[in-house]
């Protein structure tokens, strides 16, 4: 796999000639330099950094290796769609259910040229019967007219990909409306990588993966399956926050180390998922130009990690375990006769604790049936906790986001 790289050093520089300063870390301001730059002999001016990239499974596309999450006021953000497109992370992600198609899509109208260096991707979040309405309100709203990667949105079984289904996925391929489809997947992720790669017509798939989950091995054989069917995999949930937030101790510890090797523990996560070569991307959320260029530097950064850095990570996620949903839905939900949503509702309480993104962790519990949401205070999750690998307090953690978000 061929990825072009620039030091971390070289990309600093860069970014100082456009008048920006040191980098400090992911999610924390930047430095803005109030001296003009100048160009000298001595200092020639570089060329345009570019995201390496990395090919996209079977489908023949190459894609930089670092995509730009649409979780975010996209509208009011235009700065950061530029920037990326400039810096070559042009894999852009959104979804219906985001309410950030308009803002690409305002981005589009005022730079149509832009289209022909993005990788579009999008999701449908309802019944696959509404896809086609689906799809077209998505092309209008994205000012586009195809989708380069259409998916499904979130499924934890893969029911739902039917004959029926690839007819339509073939027909709006035919009327090049989509280029390649696929799914995501926030639980239950190795089971649908594995039957995926049974059917021999899914393009692409975003998962959860991180330093935790990448470790066990159903997900190595998940991942192996999928990549040998030739399926692209963009990987999300990189910093692995949970449902209970992390002890300050833990992450202060690991920030300490990986700051001491000349990097954020953030970067230091996102390095440990671009280490597997079946991964083509990760799909960050990037709010602000600070985090995307810390996460650009630690694309473009040559340094691998070391043993040492890797049992930093191991011992994180060991201490931290209790607090992490893995996403394995199939034990918890059965075990409560699949009457309690557990997933859904810890990805409420993920994006309001380790995201601080109140307004998404309500619209994902909103999401949730009536008496789902209405009933969670009082159902008894004992069993669930029992069959819970990973020791959660589910049934505290269900009464706590029904009493947050009611």
């Amino acid at each position: 796999m061929k990825e072009s790289h620039v030091s971390r050093r070289d990309f600093v520089k860069t970014l100082g000639a456009a008048g920006v300063g040191s980098l400090v870390g992911a999610g924390h301001a930047l430095a803005q330099s109030n001296t003009p730059a100048t160009t000298t002999a001595a200092s020639p001016v570089m060329a345009p950094v570019k995201v390496p990239t990395r090919p996209f499974g079977r489908t023949g596309a190459q894609i930089p290796m670092l995509a730009l999450g649409g979780m975010f006021d996209v509208k009011s953000n235009q700065l950061v769609l530029k920037q990326a497109r400039d810096w070559g992370v042009t894999y852009w992600d959104t979804a219906a259910g985001y309410g950030t198609e308009a803002g690409m899509g305002m981005f589009l109208e005022k730079y149509p040229e832009a289209r022909r260096d993005l990788f579009l991707v999008t999701k449908y979040d309802d019944d696959p019967g509404g896809m086609t309405a689906g799809l077209n309100k998505s092309l209008e709203g994205l000012k586009t007219d195809y989708i380069d990667l259409y998916f499904l949105h979130s499924l934890d079984n893969t029911s739902s990909l039917t004959d029926d289904l690839k007819a339509w996925v073939e027909k709006a391929k035919a009327d090049k409306k989509i280029r390649f489809f696929g799914f995501s997947t926030h639980a239950n992720m190795e089971n649908c990588l594995t039957s995926a790669a049974k059917l021999g017509w899914i393009d692409g798939i975003m998962l959860t993966y991180n330093f935790r989950l990448m470790q066990t091995d159903a997900m190595k054989a998940a991942a192996d399956a999928a990549a040998k069917a030739g399926i692209g995999l963009t990987a999300m949930k990189s910093q692995s926050g949970g449902p209970m937030g992390f002890d300050t101790g833990a992450d202060l510890k690991l920030g300490g180390h990986f700051i001491q090797r000349g990097f954020t523990q953030q970067q230091a996560k996102l390095k440990a998922v671009w280490e597997n070569p079946q991964i083509a991307t990760i799909c960050s959320q990037m709010p602000n130009l600070a985090i995307l260029q810390s996460n650009i530097a630690a694309a473009l950064d040559k340094t691998s990690l070391t043993a040492a850095d890797h049992a930093a990570l191991k011992d994180y996620a060991a201490e931290t375990r209790p607090g992490y949903c893995a996403g394995c839905t199939r034990i918890c939900e059965a075990a409560l006769d699949h009457q309690v949503p557990v997933g859904k509702v810890m990805r409420a309480l993920m994006y309001h604790r380790a995201y601080g993104d109140q307004e998404l962790a309500r619209s994902v519990f909103a999401q949730l049936p009536q008496t789902a949401r209405h009933g969670l205070a009082g159902f008894d999750c004992a069993a669930a906790e029992q069959a819970c690998p990973h020791g959660l307090p589910i049934g505290q953690l269900m009464r706590e986001a029904g009493e947050l978000f009611a």
